[in-house]
């Protein structure tokens, strides 16, 4: 009877105990909690994300930038400090034209009206505790303990006002629509992968540029969003009014946006000829686009006239177009993440 005992409680073990398979498979729950496995986002995770990315760049902020001490042209932190001196004291119509105030050939403006608007808004705020920084001509090359902090948090507060809260929109919109589908990803990961790149970081913070939020939608994202959404409202009942209120908008914003400028063709021509500087070569320094990474085997500004370099992108950008094609014909998102990647 007892060994007949034993056997029954081996065979069935108390209620109490947990078997090995139990356990691992507790521990395997478990383990999924923690936030670096959970694809839900919370509040106070994100706030330290978010907290800890403004650290990081608070940081790489305190060394050195671009052009420190080294005139005549000094470098990348001069071009926007001189933006902020131009667009404060000359009328919007002179900032893409070369006037007595404004001589294009030393850091002229080549960003979108958009991104003159901001380093408007910025210079109000410096100009108003430092205004010596951005005094019309004597301020080239000005450099001061006080001005960097200013100028650095200009930047800083970009990415806090534009950057940091599309990405927490974006990591939560995406945890809605795919969160529950099962996925190994994390929410919190993702985040802290965009607010972390290391790229972005060093090169507006250390390096400074201001890039992530002067050139967050640019020309190429721009007809890619377009097209997508243009998808988006040809696929509802009503798509006609659905393409008219798109239409609305999209016209109303660039007329809003480019209204300084829409008073003559000469004007707008002036604008463009700043966004594209064919002058200086289809590209410069060494930014990343096709251009450059093929030039260490074609030497395309020595090799080519301006007219070929221009021939030359009309034909690129019309390679691209059925990138721009595909998501308005599917309105779908798969389509047009793959046309993101191929501007």
């Amino acid at each position: 009877m007892e060994i007949h005992g034993g056997e029954d409680r081996a065979a069935n073990p108390p209620s109490g105990s947990v078997s090995e398979k139990e356990r691992k498979m507790a521990a395997k729950k478990i383990s999924g909690e923690f936030p670096r496995g959970s694809n839900t986002l919370k509040p106070w995770t994100s706030t330290i994300i978010v907290l800890f990315a403004a650290l990081v760049r608070v940081l790489v902020s305190l060394g050195p930038y671009s052009g420190q001490g080294t005139p005549p042209i000094y470098g990348d932190y001069e071009a926007q400090r001189h933006w902020m001196e131009i667009t404060l004291h000359t009328p919007a119509l002179e900032w893409y034209r070369s006037t007595s105030d404004n001589n294009l050939s030393y850091w002229g403006l080549d960003y979108p009206p958009l991104t003159a608007y901001q380093s408007l808004a910025h210079a109000f705020l410096i100009n108003s505790s430092c205004p010596e920084s951005l005094t019309l001509f004597s301020s080239r090359g000005f450099e001061s303990y006080k001005s960097k902090i200013l100028m650095r948090w200009t930047v800083l507060s970009s990415d806090i006002l534009v950057f940091f809260p599309a990405a927490v929109w974006f990591v939560h919109v995406y945890n809605k629509r795919f969160g529950g589908s099962g996925g190994g990803w994390s929410a919190p990961w993702l985040l802290a992968m965009i607010l972390l790149n290391p790229c972005l970081i060093l090169i507006d913070h250390g390096h400074f540029q201001g890039t992530t939020s002067l050139l967050q939608l640019s020309l190429a994202s721009r007809s890619t969003i377009n097209s997508y959404l243009l998808g988006k409202c040809m696929k509802r009942k009503n798509w006609v009014i659905e393409v008219a209120k798109l239409g609305l908008v999209v016209i109303g914003t660039f007329i809003l946006v480019w209204l300084p400028y829409l008073y003559s063709m000469e004007a707008s021509k002036e604008v463009l000829y700043r966004l594209a500087p064919f002058e200086r070569g289809i590209y410069e320094d060494y930014v990343a686009n096709f251009w450059c990474s093929t030039s260490p085997l074609i030497k395309w500004k020595k090799l080519f006239s301006i007219s070929d370099l221009k021939l030359f992108c009309l034909l690129c950008y019309n390679f691209c177009l059925p990138a721009f094609v595909l998501p308005a014909n599917k309105g779908t998102k798969r389509p047009f993440f793959y046309s993101c990647h191929v501007k």
